[in-house]
């Protein structure tokens, strides 16, 4: 309840997203008393994991809240990073085309913060409305499924009775009845095994939180085929793909990359050209240049230079091994498991949390222009000395001089793998190159049942690149070249179809990540604003973000030290606060209230609009 919260704190935290929860964990650990809250009804933000069912809700709640917005001050009711439009379709494989429209559901999620107008807004939203009427799109934009009883075994499909390989076949119902078994990303991403994340993971003790398995394939898109890459030594001799010189070729190439700033004479003269280029002049064959730059270096043909190539090539390289094969690793029960590890470390050390708490607006002090207060949407005053606000909370007044990127994103749900091997337990990363110059290449990673984000006989993937137009235009060809459509499931035979589409979701993102603080508007001195997610396939920007600001905010402090061991843990007999033996005790979480805090009047504020 709101009137049992403290109203005194050294930090008050606004989101949960990543770079804000390791801030939150960081400001604890170092004494610090937090209070970290969000509007939304569960941790993570916009790197959130949600269940089958969670997810449509989630839509649901989303579209039901942006057609009645609220302007709450300084800060938003419902913030969110999505844009344009979302398009879901729920293809039932076992279904005729004339009962097909029962699993085809379209959703459209006018966003705030997008260069759209209003009236351009709402005239989307009209679109849809008419489509549905003439037809075009059949299903309840609400988000309601029109399976009625289908567990009861009314209104099932007819059973296709053609001669078919006996083969389990995932219908919509089942995926309902088993969405607690999904847990579905709204963002996608890996870590590196050498990462920043996993060292902040493992210095911190965050990491017996959680759980992580190691990706087991890097894979390549090439003339229209799905190969696996060799990426250790044993692997690339392994491989049935390359010829003996090949192998010889690459390892040699792979052996320079790892010790490249050593031999300055093997790129200097092409530091001004692309990574594509410099490959060429490397004598590698065609085959070879597809893999180092599309699934080792993960760059694009011509915005990569020579230099950023050789560091990513090498990058991926000192990362092998460490934990398996690959150089990458994935959190079990999804992405949105990472800030909620960093949620119980703050928690730990004495943070307080409050989900569905909204903030009306900010208190500044007219003379020195800080902020001393938030107004919650009980009317509470909560003071405090630092303000970090996620930036999808800021009012568009504050960011009208801000231009956002945008990330293009697609979940599905298959029924086998794209690539298929003995074992069905297989986490792939694939990088499709784009078909077209000027386009980004498409980053696809496919999570199988055992990273306990999809259920038995099935697999999520997702699909990420940055946006040149909506979500939908810029990933359904690339769908396309990997699954099997609707229409074309029954024509070929089963041992060389492609995946069957099961379930698509298609969205937008806003990418805040380079946004510089000087673009947002009025900020007072002492709120510090944290960035959504990247494009990127690691997590190092969030990573870096946290610590700049953590280091910013508090200089001489150290940013999320090891833990102390149990045994060296005492309780002031006052307050009862951990503390480690040998500390001094400025590190205890106390907060002395300022004279300005014990004024009741509060000369000199106003509140922030």
């Amino acid at each position: 309840m709101a009137d049992s919260l403290p109203t005194q704190f050294d930090v008050v935290i606004i989101g949960t997203g990543l770079p804000e929860s390791i801030l939150a964990a960081a400001c604890s650990r170092s004494g610090q008393r937090v209070l970290h809250i969000d509007s939304r009804s569960y941790y993570g933000g916009n790197w959130a994991s949600f269940s089958f069912s969670g997810l449509l809700s989630w839509l649901k709640e989303y579209q039901q809240n942006s057609d009645n917005v609220e302007e709450l001050g300084a800060l938003q009711k419902n913030p969110s990073s999505m844009t344009s439009s979302t398009l879901t379709e729920l293809l039932d494989s076992s279904c005729s085309p004339e009962e097909k429209h029962k699993y085809f559901t379209s959703y459209e999620m006018p966003a705030k913060h997008t260069e759209n107008s209003d009236r351009e807004i709402s005239t989307e939203v009209m679109d849809v409305e008419e489509s549905l009427e003439k037809g075009k799109y059949r299903g309840d934009k609400t988000c309601t499924c029109t399976i009625s009883d289908g567990d009861k075994g009314e209104n099932k499909p007819a059973e296709d009775n053609t001669d078919q390989p006996k083969r389990n076949r995932i219908t919509y119902s089942q995926i309902v009845k088993e969405g607690r078994r999904f847990n579905i990303d709204l963002v996608s991403k890996l870590l590196y095994s050498q990462g920043l994340l996993i060292d902040l993971l493992i210095k911190s003790n965050v990491s017996r939180y959680a759980e992580f398995e190691n990706v087991t394939r890097i894979l390549a898109f090439r003339e229209g085929k799905v190969e696996q890459v060799p990426c250790s030594r044993a692997d690339v001799f392994n491989s049935k793909e390359l010829t003996m010189v090949e192998k010889r070729m690459l390892m040699k190439f792979l052996t320079f990359c790892l010790d490249y700033e050593q031999h300055p004479d093997e790129y200097q003269t092409f530091k001004q050209c692309s990574f594509s280029e410099y490959l060429k002049t490397k004598n590698l064959t065609p085959n070879l240049q597809h893999f180092v730059l599309h699934s080792i270096a993960m760059t694009s043909e011509s915005s990569c230079s020579t230099i950023d190539g050789l560091k990513a090539t090498r990058n991926f390289l000192q990362c092998l091994g460490r934990f398996g094969n690959t150089p990458f690793l994935f959190p079990l029960y999804g992405q949105g498991e990472i800030p909620q590890c960093f949620c119980r470390m703050c928690a730990v050390f004495g943070g307080i949390y409050c989900l569905r708490h909204k903030v009306q607006c900010l208190v500044v002090d007219k003379e020195s222009g800080r902020c001393k207060a938030i107004i919650d949407h009980f009317g509470q005053r909560i003071n405090a000395k630092y303000f970090i606000v996620e930036d999808s909370y800021l009012s568009e007044e504050t960011c009208s001089n801000v231009q956002y990127k945008q990330i293009s994103r697609a979940v599905l749900i298959t029924d086998q793998s794209i690539l298929k091997t003995d074992s069905d337990q297989q986490i792939s990363i694939l990088i499709v190159p784009p078909a077209e110059p000027g386009t980004c290449a498409v980053r696809v990673t496919e999570l199988c049942s055992s990273t306990m984000t999809c259920m038995k006989d099935t697999y999520l993937v997702h699909l990420t690149c940055s946006s040149s137009k909506t979500a939908r235009e810029d990933l359904e060809s690339v769908v396309k070249k990997l699954f099997t459509p609707y229409a074309e499931i029954e024509i070929e035979k089963e041992e060389l179809r492609k995946p069957r589409l099961l379930w698509a979701l298609y969205f937008n993102m806003r990418d805040s990540s380079g946004i510089s603080r000087s673009l947002y508007s009025g900020l007072p001195s002492n709120v510090y604003v944290c960035s959504g997610p990247d494009c990127g396939l690691g997590n190092e920007h969030a990573v870096k973000q946290a610590e700049t600001l953590f280091q910013e905010i508090f200089p001489n402090e150290e940013f999320c030290p090891p833990p102390p061991n149990p045994e060296d843990i005492t309780f002031d007999r006052d307050d009862k606060q951990p503390q480690a033996l040998g500390t001094d005790d400025t590190t205890m979480a106390k907060v002395e209230s300022s004279e300005e805090s014990k004024n009741p009047e509060n000369q000199g504020e106003h509140l922030k609009n």
